[in-house]
């Protein structure tokens, strides 16, 4: 059954400025990217209908002082009607149901009891507390909700070592306005990075990256957790460090693992979601940003030209799909990215059912107790590249659409690995 995503892709941008563009400046291509609704002899919406607000902010009425959505309402009535609309991205998809062989890769992890597609970010603390899968910390908080990310900014990472049901009581949004804009939703829309990691990990060089696309990846990321006080952190510094070869190595420098798996003893690896290494290793970077693809500009009845904060694929949407038709003319583009997921998706299942085989036949030479253990330490090395490159692949919400050609070659990598130890297990 060709895998249904559409749950994770409309996911893939966080709810970003009202004024992003505004704020970003203009990038590669300006406004011919931004032929959005032709409205007859006015011509198509453009950024500079956007009448950008600088005003004071509320008062906020969160206990935690975070300026919470209803309190923004007065101010922003579309934008924030808009952001309630995603609760109508309700529906799941259960990943072990739909591709059983995720069940035995994951062996011995919480992602083999419970992993279905996220719903809209109106459901995030909902889900984070209803999951199967262990939480005892509250990292597992770190992009539900902006109060936590307000608790860290206040009291330090010492939050994220807290146990989860302490720091779940305090908590009181979904992913709302204070995760990109922080309290200054009131200055034109201006954006803010309020996860103090992303900070940390890139420094400088997150001036490298759109505002509109590193706000959205402060959450829809490769991350993990560090040993010394469980804190969030992107395993990169850079642009050129994103590549799943990169992360690799990283992970690899500082002998990281998620769990070591203990039918073949390998110390393995759980990619996270990597849109925004993914989406920035492709060509589309040069030209979009994630609001570009996911928050159509909308026009309300008494003229107010707005984005939409309900996040929707592109493959939905007109006036999102408008803007494929400058690099692509008249090409019927939902035809051509559903035929190119479904590539990638046939590719998943492939190399996902080989690499079950693969751990299947590690496991039983453990347990034969035949091998060396440098030849066990040997097929274990190939065992964790295979399932970290397939991982990156099946993780990253958008089935190919980001980048296809990095999706291809991951899943390559992985049954090349797969292949070279299937091959010293024969011998």
């Amino acid at each position: 059954m060709e895998k249904s995503k559409i749950c994770k892709i409309v996911i893939a941008a966080v709810a970003v400025a009202l004024a992003t563009v505004g704020l970003t400046g203009v990038i590669s291509g300006g406004d011919v990217m931004y032929h959005l609704r032709n409205r007859g002899s006015l011509g198509p919406l453009t950024r500079d209908d956007i009448e950008y607000q600088n005003i004071d902010a509320p008062e906020a009425t969160s206990q935690d002082g975070t300026i919470n959505a209803a309190d923004w309402a007065e101010a922003y009535p579309y934008i924030v009607a808009t952001m309630g609309d995603n609760d109508k991205n309700s529906y799941v998809v259960d990943y072990l149901e739909q591709d059983p062989y995720l069940v035995n890769i994951y062996e011995g992890y919480g992602f083999a009891k419970d992993y279905g597609s996220a719903r809209g970010h109106n459901y995030t603390l909902e889900d984070v507390a209803k999951t199967q899968r262990p939480h005892p910390k509250a990292n597992c908080l770190t992009c539900k909700t902006p109060n936590f990310a307000k608790l860290v900014n206040d009291q330090g990472v010492g939050v994220y070592s807290m146990p989860f049901e302490e720091v779940m009581a305090l908590m009181e949004e979904n992913i709302s306005c204070y995760t990109c804009h922080g309290n200054d939703a009131g200055k034109a829309g201006a954006l803010v990075i309020t996860h103090s990691y992303v900070n940390k990990a890139l420094g400088d060089n997150a001036s490298a990256i759109d505002p509109a696309t590193l706000s959205c990846g402060q959450c829809h990321i490769e991350y993990y957790f560090t040993r010394e006080d469980s804190e969030t952190m992107m395993p990169y510094h850079d642009v050129e460090s994103m590549t799943p070869e990169a992360i690799l190595a990283y992970y690899d420098g500082i002998d990281f693992y998620d769990w070591v798996q203990e039918s073949t003893g390998t110390k393995l690896l759980k990619a996270q979601h990597p849109e925004m290494e993914t989406f920035l290793q492709g060509k589309h970077a040069a030209l979009l940003n994630c609001a570009d693809c996911h928050m159509p500009m909308e026009q309300a009845d008494d003229g107010t030209v707005y984005h939409s904060h309900l996040l929707v694929s592109p493959l939905e949407n007109e006036t999102l799909l408008s803007n494929c038709a400058t690099c692509h003319g008249d090409t019927d583009m939902v035809t051509m990215v559903r035929r190119l997921q479904s590539r990638v998706t046939a590719r998943e299942t492939e190399v996902g059912n080989k690499l079950s085989d693969m751990k299947d036949a590690l496991a039983e030479a453990v347990a034969s107790g035949k091998r060396t253990e440098a030849e066990l330490e040997a097929l274990r090395k190939l065992h964790r590249e295979a399932q970290w490159f397939f991982d990156f692949c099946y993780v990253e919400n958008s089935e190919g659409a980001h980048n296809s050609e990095l999706s291809m070659s991951c899943l390559d990598i992985a049954e090349a690995k797969i292949d070279e130890a299937m091959a010293l297990l024969a011998k």
